[in-house]
């Protein structure tokens, strides 16, 4: 069956939580670590060929090694020249020109009249649509005070994403360590998941202060080498944070963990918080939910993703390999894949009534490998 879609997304780039971001330094640093494994043989199918991986990391080498050599006012001009600029020609071919993204952001929502109505005065039809928004963003869009009454009972953290360049190498001692006395749940040596998460050491550098919070003898740029830390401090009204000092109390955890030494020099920070970060499974929520669903679906609304269904526990890059937290739209029969695994089960569910299993049975996928159905002869066409 053929089945045409929209995207619409609430972002001027694609990515959402599986995006990244880089300092004016040259550091990249992901939303929060960005690991992928695999519960299902159709994800595992999904991979492209040894050939075309070999094709598309060579094409994204070729990408970062441009970019670091383009002056910072050589803008893109257009969404597509961005693609191939970040993710280079060959997957910016196969993969993101096959999206039709459009950087537009929803308004209002007419779901009685299954009408989208769009910032830029676009009025786009939906046949059926999937939503990836928050499933509580999504009431507030339609205007329907039931529906905000049913989302009241969901709960969910905000997730401060801080990191921080250094300047050396990376230190032998970093090992095993206790999490005390710091603000951090979680801190990765970012540097460690790929030599283009940080400048080249002959890139010259200023340091902006050491760690321990006092000035450099000198603000002259310097070589590397570099390397870099990323870690996450939880929020939530429960649990406030001080933005103002968020940083610096950040990094003074560092040293009392021992994962920088008070001297070291840091030549980059980024500090970026994400209002909805992790859903709380709280007691509530498996009933709140019982009910927000099938009123949603009544309306041929499928609220999917981290949370528009509000289950991080089905919520990995098998799961819901998610291009964009946003809006998912499908003009009259318009068909859309906005994740992975739940994706492709939430499509076929619109197109032809297929079972959900990854959201209804998340116990059962996750407690084996699911081998029934797997993705058999995939092809990539080449130009």
């Amino acid at each position: 069956m053929s089945a045409s879609w929209l995207i619409v997304d609430s972002n001027e780039t694609p990515g959402g939580l599986a995006s990244n971001d880089t300092t004016p330094e040259g550091f990249l640093f992901d939303v929060g670590g960005h690991v992928i494994f695999s519960h299902y043989k159709y994800f595992d199918g999904s991979v492209l060929p040894k050939e075309e991986q070999v094709r598309c990391l060579n094409d994204l080498i070729d990408a970062a090694l441009e970019a670091r050599a383009r002056p910072a006012s050589d803008k893109p001009r257009n969404f597509d020249e961005w693609n191939t600029r970040n993710v280079g020609n060959r997957l910016n071919e196969i993969f993101m020109r096959q999206l039709g993204h459009l950087d537009r952001r929803d308004s209002r929502h007419d779901a009685d009249a299954k009408k989208v109505h769009l910032k830029d005065g676009t009025v786009v039809k939906y046949g059926s649509l999937i939503s990836t928004m928050a499933v509580e963003y999504l009431a507030q869009s339609m205007g329907d005070v039931k529906l905000q009454q049913m989302c009241q009972p969901l709960f969910y953290s905000s997730t401060n994403v801080i990191g921080i360049g250094i300047r050396g190498e990376r230190p032998e001692r970093i090992g095993d360590k206790c999490w005390d006395n710091c603000p951090f749940y979680r801190a990765t040596i970012f540097s460690n998941y790929s030599l283009y998460n940080q400048p080249q050491q002959e890139v010259k550098l200023p340091t902006k202060q050491l760690a321990n919070g006092q000035k450099p003898t000198s603000t002259e740029p310097q070589p590397g080498p570099y390397w870099s830390l990323m870690f996450e401090v939880s929020e939530s009204s429960h649990k406030p944070v001080n933005h103002e000092t968020l940083l610096a109390d950040s990094i003074q955890g560092l040293i009392n963990t021992d994962l920088l030494n008070p001297e070291d020099e840091i030549v980059s920070t980024y500090v970026r918080c994400f209002d909805h970060g992790y859903p709380t499974p709280s007691l509530e929520r498996n009933g709140a939910l019982q009910e927000i669903i099938p009123y949603l679906h009544d309306k041929d609304i499928l609220s999917r993703g981290r949370f528009g269904s509000w289950k991080y526990e089905v919520g990995n890059q098998d799961h819901r390999y998610v291009i964009r937290q946003s809006l998912f739209r499908f003009p009259l029969a318009n068909r859309l894949i906005c994740s992975f695994m739940s994706g492709v089960e939430t499509v076929d569910n619109v197109v032809s009534g297929g079972i959900e299993l990854t959201l209804n049975y998340p116990d059962l996928v996750n407690s084996r490998a699911n081998a029934e159905r797997r993705l058999k002869g995939t092809t990539v066409v080449s130009k």
